[in-house]
């Protein structure tokens, strides 16, 4: 037990002298890290549509409130609430038993003036032949002649009465004015109703198509106009693909197309109502339903995209990009951030076409250092995560037996000193 500190003393300036030996080795050797692997994107300068996200609301194409057009009674409600109607569909029945009664009354009043017309008629012949015969006197004549006249005015007048119950007997039969959805019935059987009233017996929205209307700040409209025509922008051939996102955000399948936009501003909001039309044959487009209209209002000539993780931020909040030169060498450059476009930025300033940036691999690049650029795979970084996750706890396994090695061996030498001392 005596030798043991000599003995370990000498083993760790041993142990110092080797270190210092290879230290020595590697200096002398110009040992030097390889310069690090990144993935690049060479960027292309193209005609890039822009696209604004705008929020709206849906709106029916075709509203049309139901309204009595005969006071009476309702007696029966046809149609099925929430149900598709026609044009001309019989929705309620107003008690037609009273107006069956004008109209009967206004046939026999059309009759009576008939017979009255018939009885003119032929005493203005008989008075006729009798003047030609100068048996009669003009003023006869003349009498005869006037009530034939009065007569028929009486059966003109009977005819439109006729007419007039006739219609107003159709009138209790409410019909759908137009073709649409109708929605719940505002009243029940035995309800009153008034042909002068304001109630409404039910609603009818056309929605196939239907609208959605969107606003747009006036500043923007007005700067989008500006540059088309300053030529910073090209109209493609003056039409506007529209698209629709639900509130879901999931994509509407179906495309619409641009109306009209509103000719005055807003002058509580500064905005501008624009209005599209999209096909809904489903039906998944309700009235009231907030979506975010996609609209393209131009192409942006010569526009740089990269991608969004390319572009870093320095101490001060400046955006920058790491360009690689053609010897390979890294260096940063403060370039503009435009708009969106998916993961992607357009980058007005700063990048010309053919350069090369990195995307992926800055944790190791110094700016002026070489660097050895591979093409940038956006879809490899999913595929490559399980693999490496797996690689990770292999190693981490490798580890924790080369640890429990060093470990055995380290207390089999210790066993062997303590023999060695015994003997």
């Amino acid at each position: 037990m005596r030798f043991t500190r000599p003995i370990s003393i000498a083993t760790f300036g041993a142990l110092l002298i080797l270190a210092g030996c290879q230290d020595e080795q590697a200096a002398q050797g110009g040992f030097a890290f390889p310069p690090p692997q990144v993935a690049v994107i060479t960027v292309k300068a193209e005609d890039v549509p822009i696209t604004n996200d705008l929020p709206g609301r849906i709106a029916a194409t075709r509203t049309a409130e139901v309204r009595p057009r005969a006071t009476g009674i309702v007696i029966e409600r046809i149609f099925e609430q929430g149900s598709q109607v026609k044009e001309g569909d019989v929705l309620y029945r107003i008690d037609p038993a009273p107006f069956q009664v004008q109209v009967d009354s206004a046939e026999a009043t059309l009759r009576r003036a008939r017979a009255v017309q018939a009885q003119a008629r032929n005493t203005a012949e008989r008075q006729e032949q009798l003047r030609k015969s100068n048996v009669a006197s003009v003023q006869t004549y003349d009498d005869a002649v006037a009530q034939l006249a009065q007569a028929d005015a009486d059966v003109a007048i009977a005819e439109a009465s006729l007419a007039t119950a006739k219609l107003n007997l159709e009138y209790t039969e409410v019909k759908a004015p137009i073709s649409g959805r109708i929605g719940r019935a505002l009243i029940t059987e035995g309800a009153l109703v008034s042909a002068n009233g304001t109630e409404n017996l039910a609603t009818i929205q056309q929605l196939d198509p239907v609208y959605a209307d969107f606003t747009q700040s006036a500043t923007d409209l007005i700067r989008l106009r500006k540059a088309l025509q300053d030529g910073a922008l090209m109209a493609d051939n003056n039409s506007a693909d529209v698209k629709l996102v639900l509130d879901d955000g999931s994509a509407y399948p179906h495309s619409g197309k641009l109306l009209f936009s509103e000719a005055a501003v807003d002058e509580t909001t500064g905005q501008v109502t624009l209005r599209g039309e999209f096909p809904n044959p489903d039906g998944d487009l309700l009235p009231g339903m907030y979506v975010r209209v996609q609209i393209e209002q131009g192409i942006e000539k010569n526009a740089v995209i990269v991608p969004q993780q390319a572009v870093q931020r320095d101490s001060s909040g400046s955006a920058l990009v790491y360009v690689v030169s053609a010897d390979n060498k890294a260096g940063t450059r403060s370039v503009r951030v435009g708009r969106a476009i998916g993961t992607n930025w357009v980058i007005p300033d700063g990048l010309k076409d053919g350069e090369k940036i990195i995307v992926e691999g800055f944790q190791k690049v110094q700016p002026g250092g070489e660097v050895v650029p591979t093409e940038w795979n956006p879809n490899a970084g999913a595929k490559a995560d399980q693999p490496a996750a797996e690689g990770g706890a292999a190693e981490a396994g490798d580890a924790g037996a080369a640890q429990t090695g060093e470990a055995g061996t380290a207390e089999g030498g210790e066993d062997a000193a303590k023999a060695e001392q015994a003997k």
